[in-house]
């Protein structure tokens, strides 16, 4: 009686990966939503830009300069750690502490607009919203996001989004940025296909 051949493992599959935006799209995305906050608060009036690292941050100054270009308005930018208000510090390995960083003029009773890269369970706003908290009063915050991905677990919406992109729990959406990575894209990275 003759043996079966041995079975030769497959290759690991890897997961899918899609290009939701490429540069010249978060370019234009960027613009977008810069010109939806001139519109919305008026012209950029009492209003402070709070990036939310790691990449939230540069958005911010992003947002900041491209404003500054359409309507000769210095917008104030700074940078929210969250670091110390996350929900998951107790999960994950220590993360270190980044700086926070408020504009010469401070929050109080400004609009605070805070932003970063991918809107998702909420938990990283609602962090936010502590960590603001502890730093002063606005007189309103909003939200600025260049993704919104869904699955919210927490009641938080974007005032402004740069693009929808519906996801399933099994996928990641993955932004660069040229600051932080060296070029600007999203990517959808789908689980391993079947």
């Amino acid at each position: 009686m003759a043996c079966p051949p041995a079975a030769h493992p497959s290759p690991p599959r890897q997961p899918t990966v899609k290009v939701i935006l490429a540069a010249a799209d978060v370019s234009r995305v960027v613009d977008r939503i810069a010109h939806q906050i001139l519109e919305k608060t008026q012209g950029a009036a009492d209003t402070v830009l709070l990036g939310i690292p790691t990449r939230g941050a540069p958005l911010a100054r992003r947002l900041a300069a491209r404003i500054s270009t359409f309507e000769d308005v210095d917008v104030p930018v700074g940078v929210l750690d969250i670091t110390l208000y996350r929900d998951d510090l107790r999960r994950h390995a220590t993360r270190a502490i980044g700086p926070t960083e408020l504009p010469p003029g401070g929050i109080d009773g400004k609009r605070v607009v805070l932003v970063d890269d991918v809107l998702f369970s909420g938990r990283t706003v609602r962090a936010a919203l502590d960590a603001l908290n502890d730093i002063g009063r606005p007189a309103s915050v909003q939200l600025a996001v260049l993704v919104d991905r869904g699955h919210r677990q927490l009641p938080i919406r974007a005032d402004y989004v740069g693009k929808n992109i519906p996801t399933s729990l099994a996928e990641n959406v993955k932004v660069t940025l040229a600051e932080t990575d060296g070029a600007d894209e999203v990517k959808l990275v789908g689980g391993v296909p079947a």
